[in-house]
């Protein structure tokens, strides 16, 4: 029976942390976790793959992650940031090549103020895409001034909930705030993204249970789950890195979790294996993010180490990345790919409420 249509019981039990952890840490039965993963997947988003159009129009950033290629700290980036004009052209290129969403990512750089994003976005929005921001921690006034001027996702990765390994990590950054941002953009009405990166020195695989669950509870619209792969410009550098396998059965736990929501098959896989993203788009993913980037800045915008298709130009990935989905027997979406919510269910859950930029919580049924 081919891989994708491998039967689940019709009301197959939603893991608790117990059964997650026991997931994650069987690897001996991973393959029919991937084949739940997948069937579950099918069930509930079909066989459709959306493509969204990255760009990475900054590599400059006000933060010092110990884990990333980019942290403010590491001297030996060539730094870069794209002009308005620039940012602009490349994503109408990216549209005419059919990519209805387009992933604006970059540092935080605050050279991008409040108007001079609100003009970009406007002007990528008249080419009929949707639009998603990975730009980090902003204000209220700014999360909102986004959204009325066209943007309809944002995605932050938590990275992880367990807090004292997050400030170890994120140092001068605080949780509770990363979080407080989850929660306001999600009251704004953005289709929200976050995600976790898995294996982190210090990271246990209870950590990584507890992080899927608070994905799960906010609830999210897109979860992208990533291996940690050391940098040699950073701290971390001679560090062990997190595995393909561990990243994959996350991701499939992830989508048993929250059933109809986007999963990427994330392009740090594939820096771990050929195959990583095809993999994953079997173990439960619906989505791939081609970079669209031209040029030098693709090589510069250097996260981890071993970045895919640095040489490429996006024409190339479009085209690849479009054979590779097609020879698993899927289909390249032709919409805009958002969260379209097939199996909404009741969840016990932290939902936030923002007056003037504040934040009061309430959990509720």
């Amino acid at each position: 029976m081919p891989q994708s249509e491998v039967p689940l019981p019709p009301q197959a039990p939603v893991p608790d942390k117990r059964e997650i952890v026991r997931l994650l840490s069987n690897e001996a039965n991973q393959q029919e976790l991937f084949r739940r993963a997948d069937a579950v997947r099918k069930e509930n988003v079909g066989d459709e793959v959306h493509l969204r159009g990255l760009i990475e129009f900054s590599n400059i950033c006000r933060n010092n992650c110990l884990y990333c290629g980019i942290r403010r700290g590491n001297t030996h980036v060539c730094r870069y940031r794209m002009d308005e004009a620039e940012l602009v052209e490349i994503a109408r290129k990216a549209a005419d090549m059919g990519f209805k969403t387009i992933v604006m990512q970059s540092g935080e750089d605050m050279y991008y103020t409040k108007d001079r994003l609100c003009r970009i976005i406007a002007a990528i929005k008249k080419f009929d895409v949707a639009i998603t921001l990975s730009i980090g921690e902003r204000t209220y006034a700014e999360y909102k001034a986004f959204r009325e001027a066209g943007a309809d996702r944002y995605l932050m990765r938590i990275e992880t909930t367990n807090k004292e390994l997050y400030h170890r990590l994120d140092p001068q950054m605080s949780w509770q705030q990363r979080y407080e941002c989850l929660l306001m953009i999600k009251e704004l009405g953005y289709e929200l993204g976050s995600g976790i990166m898995v294996g982190l020195p210090g990271q246990s695989i209870e950590s990584i249970a507890e992080d899927l669950l608070f994905l799960r509870d906010l609830p999210v619209d897109m979860a992208g789950i990533g291996p940690f792969i050391p940098h040699p410009q950073t701290p971390l550098a001679h560090e062990k890195g997190g595995t393909l396998d561990l990243a994959l059965r996350t991701m499939a736990v992830m989508r048993l979790l929250l059933p109809d929501i986007n999963i990427p098959a994330t392009t740090a896989m594939e820096s771990l294996h050929p195959n990583g993203r095809i993999m994953a788009l079997q173990a439960g993913a619906n989505v791939v993010m081609p970079n669209v980037t031209e040029g030098e800045y693709r090589r510069l915008y250097e996260l981890y180490p071993g970045k895919i298709c640095v040489n490429d130009t996006p024409v190339h990935c479009r085209s690849c990345i479009g054979l590779k989905i097609m020879s698993i027997g899927r289909t390249v979406g032709t919409g805009y790919g958002g969260h379209k919510k097939l199996n909404p269910k009741k969840t016990r859950q932290n939902k936030a409420s923002v007056k003037n930029g504040k934040i009061f919580l309430r959990y509720c049924q």
